[in-house]
């Protein structure tokens, strides 16, 4: 999806795409959690990593115009169906400095080996009063040190502090331990995202239940 010169999910983008639009409940809540966080607007909104375009409805239904920038042809192919789309790495975003009113990035964080240069690039591309929508999985609570398989027995091990790419994973059949993920820490995220000059103004945590598995922030680029 990004920052860097293989793209992970070429090889994957047409099993992607059937798994992410089978996404279900799972995709209605992170559907409704970035719709709470990025709110009503006008103009283009990036979607960084967007993969197949799966979550470009969220922001045009709010009044934006989405545009999704992807470094995976295979998934770009899917995309082009539901939005305009850019080819090009999620670390050196093809966008000119303070241009965009919103941007966003959903459920790709993980797929990124260095997700605060691509925090770097969106605080270049916002122009002032722009909102930013980071939305993963919990970087608490979900990842290659987290045993989902007794739920709601959640256990979480040592490997929290593994920041290395993984495809260690309790679900077999899930996204994981087909691409891996790398790991960001929750702090070592929210000091990135205001260590690049962007102004923290909301965090949510959302799951079906007692433990989340979805965290997400607003962010405004004040000047």
């Amino acid at each position: 999806m990004g920052t860097t010169g293989t793209p992970a999910y070429d090889a994957h983008a047409d099993w992607y795409e059937g798994f992410i639009s089978g996404g279900g409940d799972y995709l209605r809540r992170v559907h409704a959690t970035v719709a709470d966080l990025l709110g009503a607007g006008e103009g283009p909104c990036l979607d960084i990593c967007c993969g197949t375009g799966a979550h470009a409805s969220v922001p045009a239904g709010l009044g934006w115009t989405p545009v999704g920038v992807d470094l995976s042809g295979g998934q770009l192919r899917h995309a082009r169906g539901r939005l305009p789309v850019l080819r090009g790495d999620a670390g050196v975003l093809p966008v000119a400095d303070a241009s965009l009113p919103a941007a966003m990035c959903v459920l790709a964080s993980t797929d990124l080996p260095d997700y605060p240069a691509v925090l770097r690039e969106v605080a270049r591309v916002l122009r002032p009063g722009g909102r930013f929508v980071h939305l993963g999985v919990h970087p608490c609570f979900v990842g290659a040190f987290a045993d989902w398989s007794q739920y709601p027995r959640v256990v979480v091990d040592a490997r929290y502090a593994d920041r290395s790419r993984s495809f260690d994973s309790w679900n077999a059949s899930g996204v994981r331990v087909r691409v891996g993920a790398w790991h960001l820490p929750l702090a070592d995220l929210i000091n990135a995202t205001v260590g690049v000059g962007l102004r923290l103004v909301r965090v949510v945590e959302a799951g079906p239940g007692g433990v989340p598995d979805l965290f997400g922030l607003l962010a405004l680029r004040d000047r």
